[in-house]
């Protein structure tokens, strides 16, 4: 049976274009497989950046969904004599009382206070950790939970008993929570009862120890401001609550900072937004790259080929064949070089999304537009070699030297 329908110029078929522009390949495995090989660096970088750009933008996705964007957060600005100002004592049930608002927790950072492991530390190795009274809510509103042991309470909240954060509890070099544990905090003995899980809304939570407010006051003389207030609205009003925190809070001096931390986790996102078009311009160099290899390889075949193409001249193939023939060679060079820089770029992906723990999101425009620069960059690199070997007349062809 002949011919498909689908044909070439003249009547070369697709079927004989194939064989014909995959024999010289096939020949020389060696130097196709390194000439592709750029194009594949170029396409592998390039599905790998928007495949982790799409992964890591479903991930903060869910994430926000999960956490919700619903909490704000209140801290006393900058006073009018150019110090920090204090909340009041009030403001977290100030705040409470506002319409929409149903989840009010806060913390206040206790002064002049370091916590260690033990008293033999040196006072200066205070592994950048913080002291902070805490409400007994505080995780909840957080989105966040206990990892060991168990949160502040009525009795442990008026006693010298402290949580940490999930990096304090690194820092400090303990990973689980033993009957009778204690750190030295402020100059005494306080007992552990839990470690806090990762609060991505609060950081800064990760580095504390947490003890109760009336604990802090008693023990650690702390004066009983709140530094800083946690909250929840309706999510049909939090626009309305925000513009209203900051004189519910302090109506006598409203310097209050007012920040929704879902909107860190947005920028963070459009921060690696900007990584990935550096990423992307180094795929394409590699392309380029890709792209000089394969015109290298193709203007190579032809001096080697003359004999080749004088004698397909002779029996009667015409300038379009042989231009077809070598066109085809470069474009499938690029296309093999594309499929497995597609396949490397998804399996990179898929790799370090597993990892992090992320779905992974390879979007559709990834691989098909991975695959149509390599078929592009390998038709523009084969334009001239082809044009070229189209040009030898059958004499100059067998012409050898």
């Amino acid at each position: 049976m002949t011919a498909t329908t689908l044909t070439g110029p003249r009547g070369l078929t697709l079927s004989d274009l194939a064989q014909v522009a995959s024999a010289e390949l096939r020949t020389r495995k060696l130097r196709a497989g390194l000439s592709a090989l750029g194009i594949a660096i170029g396409v592998a970088a390039i599905v790998a950046v928007l495949g982790l750009s799409a992964s890591s933008a479903a991930a903060v996705t869910t994430q926000i969904s999960r956490l919700g964007t619903n909490l704000l957060t209140v801290q006393p600005g900058q006073a009018l004599t150019g110090g920090t100002a204090k909340l009041p004592k009030t403001a977290p049930a100030m705040i409470a009382r506002l319409p929409g608002v149903y989840q009010v927790q806060d913390t206040g950072a206790v002064s002049n206070t370091s916590a260690y492991r033990s008293p033999y530390i040196p006072a200066l190795d205070t592994n950048g950790l913080t002291v902070e009274a805490s409400t007994l809510g505080l995780p909840a509103v957080l989105g966040t939970s206990v990892a060991q042991g168990s949160y502040l309470n009525a009795a442990t909240s008026h006693e010298p008993a402290a949580v940490l954060g999930s990096a304090a509890a690194q820092r400090l070099g303990i990973d689980r929570i033993w009957p009778g544990m204690r750190i030295w905090v402020g100059g005494q003995w306080f007992y552990l009862v839990g470690i806090l899980h990762h609060a991505t809304l609060a950081p800064g939570i990760d580095s504390a120890v947490l003890v109760g407010f009336p604990a802090a006051e008693h023990y650690l003389h702390f004066n009983g401001h709140a530094s800083e207030i946690y909250l929840r609205a309706a999510n049909s009003q939090v626009t309305t609550v925000y513009n209203q925190l900051a004189g519910q809070a302090n109506p006598q001096d409203p310097a209050v900072d007012v920040s929704q931390p879902s909107d860190a986790l947005v920028a963070l996102a459009d921060t690696k937004a900007a990584f990935n078009t550096l990423f992307l311009g180094l795929g394409a160099v590699a392309l380029l790259v890709g792209a000089v290899g394969v015109a290298n390889i193709m203007v190579i075949s032809v001096l080697e080929r003359r004999s080749e193409i004088g004698l397909r001249r002779a029996l009667g193939a015409t300038r379009g064949h042989i231009r077809t023939q070598f066109l085809s060679e470069a474009i499938l060079l690029a296309l093999i070089g594309g499929l497995a820089g597609v396949l490397a770029g998804a399996a990179a992906t898929a790799i370090y999304a597993h990892t992090r723990g992320w779905a992974t999101v390879i979007p559709p425009g990834a691989w098909v537009g991975g695959l149509g620069a390599a078929i592009l960059i390998g038709a523009l690199a084969g334009l001239l070699p082809a044009i070229r070997a189209a040009r030898l007349s059958p004499t100059q062809a067998l012409w050898t030297l």
